[in-house]
């Protein structure tokens, strides 16, 4: 089962994310996690990728690509997987179109989590007081707004690329967590 959640920074793809992952077993493939991983090796890449976040613009689609790519040819991915940040504009969701069809695999669902963009920046910063992200760049205010900006301008046309794909579901991010993870599984369970 190959799952795609849509939705903007703080709108709860992660925490949907790792539900789906505990309930299908299949990996949780989060973009951000894997950007921040390379941040942490400190190699010439990863502190490519921490001044890129820290400004609060997106890592270039090609490179975001190689990671994809490398990560869903892994052996735990073989079952499916579940794409948290990705794609993140429809460029990327053509070229990841095109990486599924050349590894015989299809997209089986996709949510767009919706919430109130007035609302994230609560959402962020209580995020970051409850899991102590205090090193978290990308989680200021003022980072915020530019991601939240990158998101209505590149992420939020995927709807209209998706929506006539016959497992495309909106689901209402505002409820409380378990509304929301019951809403997925509702269609997850069909």
């Amino acid at each position: 089962m190959i799952v795609i959640l849509l939705g903007p920074p703080g709108s709860g793809k992660g925490t949907q994310a790792k539900q789906i992952e505990e309930k299908f077993n299949i990996p949780h493939l989060s973009t951000g996690d894997m950007l921040r991983e390379s941040i942490k090796e400190e190699n010439s890449l990863g502190l490519q990728v921490k001044e890129t976040m820290a400004r609060g613009k997106l890592i270039s689609d090609d490179l975001v690509l190689k990671v994809i790519i490398e990560r869903v040819n892994q052996e735990d991915c073989i079952s499916g997987f579940i794409l948290d940040g990705y794609p993140r504009n429809v460029s990327q969701a053509k070229s990841l179109d095109e990486v599924l069809k050349n590894i015989a695999k299809e997209i089986d669902y996709i949510f767009l989590l919706e919430v109130d963009l007035n609302v994230l920046e609560s959402r962020i910063i209580k995020r970051t007081q409850e899991n102590n992200e205090a090193n978290r760049e990308d989680d200021s205010s003022n980072i915020l707004k530019k991601r939240l900006d990158e998101y209505v301008n590149q992420t939020a046309p995927l709807e209209e690329y998706y929506k006539y794909h016959n497992k495309f579901n909106k689901i209402n991010g505002m409820e409380e967590i378990s509304n929301v993870s019951l809403n997925i599984n509702n269609f997850l369970m069909k």
